[in-house]
């Protein structure tokens, strides 16, 4: 193992309404946090008054940080305290694991792997399609009971190159949707994408899920 990589690290999540994003970021640094990611996306609105005005898209900035374990329950905490997400449109915040983190600010921090609780609660599930069909892919994902849904616009940096995850080209005309559920709901989301989307079949999609060790904002 290379000594500047870190071990037992977590990945924070943050889904927040446009405009939020730099604040939590200052935030999470005032609790150790020492950097992080920011990209666009839309999210769905569930609000019943949005819904009969015709408003069923809101803008969503989602945050990337990685922390150490040992860190990642304060860190979400502190966020929780300021940014209420345990309140109905506030948000959501979640963590998972990461094997090994390289390349951080910091990767001086090093400790021994150690065995952790599995105590995983809720998953997220990625779903890669076709522009165009993400509202498909969230409307199958609601009937097995799903609760809303991120949409992220995926592209190449360049007209003539192509992105890869998993061996699945990220081009403009891609789609990234990203559900958070609960275990026990998790697999009839996946069973209906599948069976709608066809996934299993060459250039129809990729899914795949996540372990979500806390999870705050979820109803």
């Amino acid at each position: 193992m290379n000594n500047n990589c870190i071990q037992n690290s977590d990945l924070i999540i943050a889904i927040v309404n446009f405009g939020k994003a730099s604040k939590l970021m200052k935030t999470a640094k005032k609790n150790g946090v020492s950097g992080g990611t920011i990209f666009l996306g839309k999210g769905t609105a569930n609000d019943v008054i949005l819904h009969k005005l015709g408003i069923t898209d809101i803008r969503k900035e989602i945050v990337l940080m990685a922390t150490p374990e040992d860190k990642t329950v304060e860190v979400l905490n502190s966020l929780n305290e300021k940014y209420e997400f345990d309140k109905p449109n506030h948000g959501i915040a979640v963590s998972t694991s990461l094997d090994n983190l390289c390349g951080h600010p910091g990767s001086k921090y090093y400790k021994s792997k150690e065995i952790r609780e599995n105590k995983n609660m809720y998953l997220a599930i990625f779903v890669i399609v076709d522009k165009g069909n993400a509202d498909d892919v969230i409307d199958a994902a609601t009937l097995a009971g799903a609760r809303g849904a991120t949409v992220v616009n995926a592209r190449g940096s360049g007209i003539h190159e192509q992105q890869m995850l998993f061996s699945f080209p990220i081009e403009p005309e891609k789609e990234i949707v990203l559900i958070i559920s609960d275990r026990e709901k998790s697999h009839e989301i996946v069973e209906k994408i599948r069976t709608d989307f066809e996934i299993d079949k060459p250039g129809k999609g990729i899914l795949f899920t996540i372990n979500l060790n806390e999870a705050y904002g979820l109803y």
